[in-house]
C-alpha cells in the first residue's frame, strides 16, 4: 500500500512536469496549456456521459432485480478516468482517455473482480471460516447440510412458493 501511495503521490507528478515541460519546449506554453485544458474538458464531457449510461443501467437491473455488479465496477473505473483526464498532465490524461475505451473497462473489471474474489476467498480461509464449523460451535445446524444426513449437501424437496406482493405503505 505503501509503494502505490508513493507512486501516486510522487512519481506520477515528477513524470507528469517532466512531460509537460517536454510537450512544452516542443510546442510553446500557450499549445500546452490549450491541449491540456481541452483534453480535460473533452475527457469530463465523455465521462458525463458514459457515467450517466452506467447510472441508468444499474438503475435498470436493479429493477429487474438482477445485482448490478459489473455496472457498478463500471461506475468506479469511470469515476477514476474523470479524476484522471481533470488532473493536469498528458500521462494522466492517456490513461484516463484509456479508462474511456469499452474493451479496455472490461478487461479491468474482469481483473478486478478476479482479483476481489481471490482476495475474499483467501480472507475465508485466512479467518477459518467454515459453515459446519459455525454451526457446531453454536450447536445448531448448518443451514447447507441436510438436516437428515450431515455428509450431504442439502437438497431442495421441489416445493416452490411462486407469487406476487405489494408494498403497501
Amino acid at each position: 500500500m505503501f509503494r502505490m501511495l508513493f507512486i501516486l503521490f510522487v512519481i506520477v507528478p515528477i513524470v507528469e512536469i517532466m512531460v509537460l515541460m517536454q510537450v512544452g519546449s516542443l510546442l510553446g506554453v500557450w499549445p500546452t496549456l490549450a491541449i491540456v485544458i481541452i483534453t480535460a474538458w473533452l475527457g469530463a464531457k465523455n465521462v458525463k456521459q458514459q457515467g450517466i449510461a452506467t447510472l441508468q443501467s444499474v438503475q435498470l437491473k436493479m429493477a429487474q432485480g438482477e445485482m448490478p455488479s459489473d455496472d457498478i465496477v463500471a461506475g468506479i473505473l469511470l469515476l477514476v478516468a474523470g479524476i484522471l483526464l481533470v488532473t493536469p498532465g498528458f500521462v494522466t490524461d492517456i490513461f484516463g482517455l484509456s479508462l474511456l475505451i469499452p474493451q479496455v473497462r472490461i478487461s479491468l473489471k474482469r481483473a478486478v473482480q478476479k482479483h476481489l474474489s481471490s482476495a475474499s476467498m483467501s480472507t475465508r480461509f485466512k479467518a477459518g471460516i467454515d459453515s459446519d464449523a459455525f454451526a457446531k460451535q453454536s450447536n445448531q445446524q448448518s443451514p447447507f447440510v441436510s438436516p437428515n444426513d450431515d455428509t450431504q449437501p442439502f437438497q431442495h424437496q421441489g416445493k416452490t412458493l411462486d407469487g406476487e406482493f405489494e408494498r403497501k405503505e
